[in-house]
């Protein structure tokens, strides 16, 4: 009995981690609130894509991944690699500001794909892996195998309960805004993705100098 509280107690730690994790600004948001604006159940895709690239990131970190993942060189790689790809995309959806829902919906069939896509290219991602999502997944270790697919079902449900959440509010609500707000809806959201994109190739420079 012992050991089924201490694996719920455990659970729910992951599930509030993650919850801090999934919360913060990022590229991934601002890629919900774009598909959210036509779409109300973007959200799920969302979070499907972004598993499909996160549940075998945490099988290889429950193998013992996660010392690789905190190898300078490692980060070095993503920071500059993603970077670049988030300063293009922030780019494009800021220079499409006037036109942004036609941009977020004619790739409207493919958001799985942005949800793995932005997951790939967010070093971001990459780091809270290495850092404290490695120190969940090393409790996970401590109860053994059976406790994996637990942690992966926990983690998932929170990011897709949260990117569900933003895709449906933003999708409700949008009939109450003036166009205006729509554009700088989008400019901020283009604004994310160009600021974390430079941010990350500076913090990988500053490691090569």
């Amino acid at each position: 009995m012992a050991e089924e509280v201490e694996a719920a107690l455990y659970l729910g730690m992951v599930a509030l981690i993650s919850l801090s994790g999934v919360m913060a600004p990022g590229p991934l948001l601002a890629t919900t609130i774009c598909k959210g604006y036509q779409d109300p159940r973007a959200g799920i895709r969302i979070a499907l894509g972004h598993a499909l690239i996160e549940a075998p990131l945490i099988v290889a970190i429950f193998l013992g991944l996660g010392v690789v993942l905190q190898n300078e060189a490692v980060f070095i790689f993503v920071g500059l690699v993603g970077g670049g790809i988030l300063i293009y995309m922030g780019a494009d959806l800021l220079r499409s500001r006037n036109k942004s829902v036609l941009v977020c919906d004619k790739n409207k069939g493919n958001v799985i794909t942005s949800g793995f896509i932005m997951t790939a290219a967010n070093p971001y991602w990459l780091i809270w892996w290495a850092t404290a999502g490695a120190a969940l997944v090393a409790g996970a270790v401590t109860f053994g195998w059976v406790m994996l697919p637990l942690f992966i079902v926990v983690h998932v449900s929170v990011d897709l309960i949260w990117y569900l959440a933003v895709s449906y509010s933003v999708n409700r609500s949008k009939d109450i805004w003036a166009a205006k707000w729509h554009k700088w809806l989008f400019v901020a959201s283009g604004g994310i993705m160009l600021f974390f994109g430079i941010y990350f190739i500076v913090s990988a420079t500053a490691k090569l100098v």
